[in-house]
């Protein structure tokens, strides 16, 4: 396999052309959210330019033309994840909302008094808030599995929670906090065998590595655009057919109706329903490029990059005695996320201090503060690496770790 070349691709993003505190910037909180490359910004400005009207709604041009532009947005959505029908695509504003939607429209229809609902212990607030709500509505059961010594789920700890009183399994593909990678098409299988539907947050596995929905058979997927080179404001919703022409609109207004009548109303057929309102098309536009993008370097190419880069940022990193990482220590089922204390350090403070060299991480809890506890620490600091990240990167990184250490009068 032909291995990308980083630095070309950084010619396609401007933001790398800056100087951050007068050092080259280092980007490495590409879990939070990437750059976008020129591509994507001509797209948008493209659309608003020449094509930016209400779709779905007028017969002028401008109107046919931001529909065909929204639509074919959907088309390439659907073969990226390889779904079987368009209209088991659904544009959100961002997972968060995807997983509300999933959780409001079909987890208030669904479950029942006494139910189960299963999540993992470093699901993100945004997989733990929705079902809390749902579980004291429903008076169902929140369980949760939790990691073993090494950040993993078990296959003993999945079938000790999964049971056939469990309803929804909802579960991210890849920890935001850990970079753990879990055994999803394990969980869907087991999960399915007792009878439950499984919710697979894939904001942190779809930008880095190929994902089939119909092969993992998942019953719903989500994930956003901007953690893959995309805008802000736009995110997925995939759903299994049957089960999204079952549930209620989650929420009503212009577009997801087909009659309005005094005193009642009926909805318009997928997946219109679910998308209330004007349409975010220059979002779903630059969504299409970001794809477009990512499949022009490839996938696999990227996936192995991460890997590569991982696989380094571990080894420097796990040399230095004063640094613990959080999560997998080795390249094993984990992606390029990497998250890590530093002895009498506290986090905000290892993030501030690296800003002025030039170093963008993450420090925090990173929406998991059930994990957090559960590992007993208040906060860690994260790195996560994309495609135009390099190994110089990772130098600068370990050499601003260095300092940081000076400035608190530890040496190097």
């Amino acid at each position: 396999m032909v291995k990308i070349n980083p630095e070309e691709i950084k010619n396609d993003f401007s933001i790398f052309n800056q100087k951050i505190h007068g050092n080259r910037l280092v980007y490495l909180d590409n879990g939070a959210t990437t750059q976008k490359p020129l591509q994507v910004i001509k797209a948008m400005d493209e659309y608003n330019n020449l094509s930016h009207g209400n779709p779905h709604r007028g017969t002028h041009k401008l109107s046919i033309s931001a529909t065909e532009a929204y639509d074919l947005a959907k088309e390439k959505v659907k073969k990226f994840i390889n779904a079987k029908y368009i209209n088991e695509i659904i544009f959100t504003r961002n997972t968060t909302e995807s997983l509300n939607l999933i959780a409001y429209s079909y987890g208030k229809e669904f479950i029942n008094e006494r139910d189960e609902i299963v999540l993992s212990i470093s699901e993100h607030h945004s997989n733990i808030l929705p079902w809390q709500r749902i579980a004291k509505e429903k008076k169902a059961i929140l369980k949760y599995m939790y990691l073993n010594e090494e950040s993993r789920l078990t296959l003993d700890e999945i079938k000790n929670k999964i049971t056939t009183k469990t309803k929804i399994v909802s579960i991210a593909h890849m920890s935001n906090a850990l970079g753990t990678i879990y055994p999803i098409e394990e969980i869907i299988d087991y999960a399915h065998k007792m009878g439950a539907v499984v919710v697979v947050d894939g904001a942190q596995s779809t930008p880095h590595m190929k994902v089939d929905v119909q092969k993992i058979h998942a019953d719903f997927f989500v994930f956003s655009a901007h953690k893959m080179l995309g805008p802000m404001g736009i995110g997925v919703l995939y759903g299994k057919k049957e089960l999204l022409e079952k549930m209620p609109p989650f929420m009503m207004g212009g577009d997801m109706i087909e009659y309005v009548y005094e005193q009642e109303a009926t909805f318009a057929p997928l997946p219109y329903k679910f998308e209330a309102g004007t349409q975010n098309v220059e979002g779903a536009v630059g969504l299409k490029a970001a794809i477009e993008y990512l499949e022009k370097v490839g996938i696999d190419k990227i996936k192995e990059h991460e890997k590569m880069l991982t696989e380094y940022a571990l080894d420097k990193m796990l040399n230095l005695p004063y640094i613990d990482i959080q999560g997998p220590k080795t390249l094993e089922m984990r992606g390029g996320i990497i998250s890590f204390t530093i002895d009498n350090i506290h986090p905000h403070d290892i993030a501030t201090i690296l800003d002025s060299y030039g170093i963008a991480i993450r420090a925090g809890h990173h929406c998991a503060q059930p994990l957090m506890r559960y590992l007993d620490v208040p906060a860690t600091s994260r790195v996560s690496f994309y495609l135009y990240n390099t190994k110089e990167d990772i130098d600068q990184f370990i050499e601003g770790i260095k300092n940081v250490r000076k400035w608190f009068g530890y040496g190097s």
